[in-house]
């Protein structure tokens, strides 16, 4: 596809642009294949501002104007009208920003809109911008991902041999949302674990996603069994969970829906593990909203967010009703209930929802952070959130097609991504030393999700990305969060090592809006960035002293 077919108007002269935090400035406009880019014009200024136009959630063109235009006007004279006119282009992004375009001349105003709604929306994956980004201090021929499966394998298989690495989904026909190669256990053979594939929806079998190193016990993870109305089994399966609990009492299922949820999924295929087939696990069901009430949730708290009629009560109220904080209270209290069973319990769990892709997903990773302090550090997080989300499946093109101001109807998206930021973000302000990296890697992370110049977040699962070659024809976000300079940037300067567990508290007064965030593009946020970075200043100024005030060895 050309993008020339969709850019009948390149550039604009005299456009002025409003955006947060800025004064207006007036300049020149220019839209490419996937950016928008505006120079300020005015003397003295040399602002740019370059917008991914995946970034572009809604668009709202001036009403009145429309209207004043084609009502007034013959057709006869239309193009002339049009030019000597003038419009307005509302942008709302998926980051939550909002600017607004004064565009000269009607037409010129139109043809930008028609091009944004087209170029913003593009439906071959081959053609967003991660394709065709090349920053010029990396190489397509630079390692892809931080981890892998196999490396994951081999630091585990250290501590025991129960487990093994199989690539019984090597060419993703087992299951095509999980990766090449999974842990099991090492007496489940690659024949058991195809039946118990056809067992599971999607056919995610359980896998292990976690190893306890204090005790030996897992997280396991997968999707629903399809039992159904006829209360279906399967041997495989009840063999392999039996494996996993070899040796110890009992193990944990956490069902991350409602007993009700649970039972209604048989009239529909699916279902939960009976009791009589699975005795020696104990369900715990913990309900978590997921798809459309997710994303109507945070709808709502943004237009919460952005409303500026200084009332209290219609505030606390606006906020209330979103129902976001109790989303995060449902996971973090989730997230230790899980940690609960496997630290302080001493049990292995088996977490699932439906799919697995969600609020599987979510609450496992969590519980990591919770428990494990190899994945509080910088790398240590990007590499859990490449194992539990990237490499295991969660759907990024479907849940952040589309954020909080989009005009479209609701499909398949679901800022399930966002709430676990959300959550991570909580622990980080309880815990403001026992995590090694800052809220700016959050905030970057939380828009990355939704347009980005990398092909970390493309497609729905590995199968996808390889067929589309991401990692042969697009950088890797991870490895660049990394480098010296961002490392810097992202790193927290008052973090230090604790092999204690962090409980987060999950009482209502304990949990905040993420103001970081939500209210990103205001001038209060602008005042508490500052003071983070004077912070980190002051930790570096004092790193420097205690350096220089130490006694020369000799």
């Amino acid at each position: 596809m050309e993008f020339s077919e969709y850019i009948k108007t390149a550039n604009v002269e005299d456009v002025v642009l409003r955006q947060p935090l800025h004064p207006p400035g007036r300049g020149t406009l220019c839209i490419t294949g996937h950016h928008l880019l505006f120079s300020d014009r005015e003397e003295g200024s040399c602002r740019q501002v370059l917008l991914l136009l995946r970034n572009i959630d809604a668009i709202e063109k001036s009403v009145e104007n429309l209207l004043t235009c084609y009502g007034l006007f013959s057709n006869a004279g239309l193009s002339q009208r049009l030019s000597g006119s003038s419009g307005t282009i509302t942008i709302k992004c998926k980051d939550l920003r909002v600017l607004q375009l004064d565009i000269p001349g009607m037409e010129e105003c139109l043809n930008i809109a028609r091009s944004i709604e087209t170029l913003s929306c593009l439906d071959s994956m081959s053609e967003l911008y991660p394709f065709f980004y090349r920053p010029s201090n990396a190489s397509l021929r630079d390692q892809w991902g931080l981890s892998s499966l196999e490396r994951h394998y081999s630091q585990m298989k250290e501590l025991h041999d129960r487990w093994r690495l199989s690539t019984v989904n090597r060419d993703f026909s087992v299951c095509p949302s999980y990766p090449q190669a999974v842990i099991v256990p090492k007496s489940t053979d690659d024949d058991m674990l195809e039946k118990v594939a056809k067992f599971r929806q999607g056919g995610r079998f359980p896998v292990l996603c976690y190893y306890h190193k204090k005790n030996g016990m897992v997280i396991m993870r997968s999707s629903q069994p399809l039992t159904g109305a006829n209360r279906k089994r399967c041997r495989e399966d009840e063999q392999l969970l039996q494996a996993v609990i070899d040796g110890s009492d009992k193990g944990y299922i956490i069902d991350t829906r409602s007993s009700q949820q649970a039972l209604q999924a048989r009239m529909t295929g699916g279902g939960l593990e009976s009791k009589s087939c699975y005795s020696s696990w104990k369900r715990l069901q913990r309900q978590m909203e997921r798809g459309k009430a997710l994303q109507e949730s945070l709808i709502k708290l943004v237009e919460a967010c952005g409303d500026d009629s200084n009332n209290m009560d219609r505030w606390l109220s606006k906020l209330e009703n979103s129902k976001w904080l109790s989303h995060v209270q449902t996971a973090l209290s989730t997230a230790g209930l899980l940690a609960e069973c496997v630290e302080r319990d001493g049990h292995s769990v088996l977490v699932h929802g439906s799919e697995g892709t969600d609020s599987t997903l979510l609450i496992s990773t969590l519980a990591q952070l919770i428990m494990d302090p190899s994945c509080r550090t910088l790398e240590g997080f990007l590499t859990l959130l490449e194992r539990e989300w990237v490499q295991a499946g969660h759907p990024f093109q479907q849940r952040c097609a589309h954020s909080a101001h989009s005009h479209a109807r609701l499909q398949q998206e679901s800022p399930v991504f966002l709430l676990l930021l959300d959550c991570v973000w909580q622990l980080w302000g309880q815990f403001p030393l026992a995590l090694g990296f800052s809220e700016a890697l959050l905030l970057r992370l939380a828009t990355e999700a939704y347009a980005s110049d990398y092909g970390t977040f493309l497609g729905n699962n590995q199968q996808e990305r390889c067929a589309l070659g991401v990692k042969e024809n697009t950088h890797c976000l991870f490895q660049a969060l990394l480098r010296p300079r961002e490392r810097d940037c992202y790193s927290n300067p008052l973090y230090e090592h604790t092999e204690l567990a962090i409980w987060p508290s999950v009482h209502p007064q304990s949990l905040q809006l993420w103001r970081g965030f939500f209210l990103r593009w205001t001038p209060q946020i602008h005042h508490l960035e500052e003071a983070q970075e004077e912070i980190r200043n002051m930790v570096i100024e004092w790193g420097k002293l205690a350096l220089s005030s130490c006694p020369a060895s000799t």
